[in-house]
């Protein structure tokens, strides 16, 4: 199936957002009557990274599904002033309306989101419940804290390089510098000592709790992708095995999870860009009894 793309202009408090649809040539023919909005990560614009959002949304659309990808205010060719992940709600319901008005057919919406795209994502279903989202896509969702960051450091990074003898000959000689040492020490105390999470400064609660809360009141199917040489995929790892908040969040029946080993945060090598096509497209279309025949890729 062939698809044709839109530029397209709308309202969000105010301010001009810009967008661009990328639907099924015709309409009529689209085989899904879900659509999906891309909501970025960032501070990025709705290109993203080595373009992969315009990549995804033509392979989704060519796929018989109906496309968004938008920028927030304050962010690419968007007017206003600039908005973080934990304060787009706005943004997003704008961007939910205006698909929604292109493909009147449509019958709900999947949000599609990577890195604080994913929370953002998350923390939109925690604060709205909105009805129409009927799907949610997350891949290497952000959790990040101090504490958090740290401790996946010590884990991921550092353990492994204390056990390296050439990383002993240099500490001896004194070719490991003074700030990479005290890094190393201020990272362990961190990692074992500090918060996990931090507060949002616009909410009683971390953005995280939030995000955990969003994950758990939501009943529609998750699609989950994790890069294995993400430290941020490790870290939502790390966060989730540790806070009480996101007990059992991995185990939820309507959740569908693939971990792309090779693949790191933003899947910028063609072939792992290409599965995570394969596997939104599929996801979108099919049973999860389908879905899983496609397995995790080593």
């Amino acid at each position: 199936m062939s698809y044709r793309e839109q530029a397209i202009t709308f309202d969000c408090q105010g301010e001009c957002l810009v967008g661009i649809l990328s639907l099924p040539e015709s309409t009529a023919k689209a085989t899904a009557s879900t659509g999906v909005v891309i909501v970025v990560g960032g501070p990025q614009y709705r290109g993203g990274s080595h373009r992969q959002f315009v990549l995804l949304a033509r392979a989704l659309a060519m796929a018989g599904t109906p496309v968004l990808r938008f920028d927030y205010r304050g962010m690419g060719d968007s007017t206003g002033e600039l908005h973080t992940f934990e304060n787009v709600n706005d943004d997003i319901a704008a961007a939910i309306n205006t698909l929604q008005m292109a493909v009147p057919a449509l019958q709900g919406v999947v949000l599609w989101g990577l890195c604080d795209g994913a929370s953002a994502a998350l923390l939109y279903c925690r604060a709205t419940h909105d009805a129409r989202i009927n799907g949610l896509c997350l891949l290497n969702p952000w959790v990040r804290s101090e504490a958090s960051q740290a401790k996946t450091q010590v884990k991921h990074y550092y353990t492994q390089r204390l056990r390296q003898k050439d990383f002993w000959i240099k500490l001896l000689s004194g070719k490991v510098a003074t700030s990479a040492v005290s890094g190393l020490v201020r990272n362990f105390k961190t990692a074992f000592s500090g918060p996990l999470a931090r507060t949002n400064t616009h909410d009683s609660q971390p953005f995280q709790t939030s995000m955990a809360l969003g994950w758990a009141e939501f009943s529609g199917p998750m699609l989950l992708i994790l890069s294995g040489e993400d430290y941020t995929a490790k870290e939502f790892l790390e966060y989730v095995a540790q806070d009480p908040h996101w007990s059992n969040a991995l185990d939820r029946a309507m959740l569908l999870r693939h971990d792309l080993q090779h693949a790191d945060h933003t899947f910028s090598d063609s072939t792992q860009s290409q599965q995570v096509e394969l596997l939104c497209a599929t996801w979108l279309t099919r049973s999860p009894t389908d879905l899983t025949q496609l397995g995790d890729t080593p």
